[in-house]
């Protein structure tokens, strides 16, 4: 059965800002419960993978950092024809798959009809390992209040959540929650700012092996 709307967070948790669509969802899931028509979605990195999705939703909110050229950290909305299916110009900042996945979804005469796409200007993107610089992090309040207020126009009615989701509930996995990530993160003077120590000690142990 196609889903009615699909609220899809994507980019890359890896790379400081690039995480900001990610960040929104789980914000957005953490604190609404929405009814089945309604399907909220970790995107990450699958580009093309994501093809499916997009072509079985009536109605599409993206959330991503998208290089508007703008002051680092303020937040752009853009809606149906202004959400580049086409245009050479790439304006997310991690892979221009997903213009590619609306793209083919468009060829297949299975394209949504309305598409709203709610954008943060990065800080910073060449931190590996790093989380949401401060300017993108206070966004993401305004970022679910924007998506509410798209969701209520198209008749949906949220449901304010009174505790945490369940683990059934997850959108992806618990090792990756801001909380657990930001505590995991080595401090700036001691990071590798070339890689994350975390992962490079974990790929430099499995290659001795």
């Amino acid at each position: 059965m196609d889903d009615d709307i699909l609220v899809l967070g994507i980019g890359n948790l890896l790379w400081a800002d690039e995480g900001f669509g990610v960040r929104v969802v789980e914000a957005l899931h953490a604190e609404y419960r929405f009814p089945g028509r309604v399907r909220l979605l970790d995107g990450g990195t699958q580009g093309l993978n994501l093809l499916a999705d997009v072509k079985a939703a009536r109605r599409l909110v993206i959330f991503d950092a998208i290089d508007f050229r703008l002051s680092p950290g303020t937040l752009k909305v853009a809606q149906d024809e202004e959400v580049p299916a086409w245009g050479a110009t790439k304006m997310s900042l991690h892979q221009s798959s997903f213009q590619e996945v609306l793209a083919l979804a468009q060829l297949s005469g299975r394209y949504p009809e309305s598409i709203v796409l709610i954008g943060v200007q990065p800080e910073t993107l060449s931190d590996f390992g790093g989380s949401l610089t401060e300017s993108v992090r206070a966004r993401i309040p305004e970022a679910v209040a924007i998506a509410i207020d798209v969701l209520e126009r198209w008749g949906i009615v949220p449901e304010r959540r009174t505790r945490a989701p369940d683990a059934d509930e997850r959108l992806n996995c618990a090792a990756i929650d801001i909380a657990p990530y930001e505590a995991g993160r080595p401090s700036a003077q001691s990071a590798c700012r070339q890689g994350d120590p975390r992962v490079i000690g974990a790929r430099f142990a499995e290659e001795q092996r």
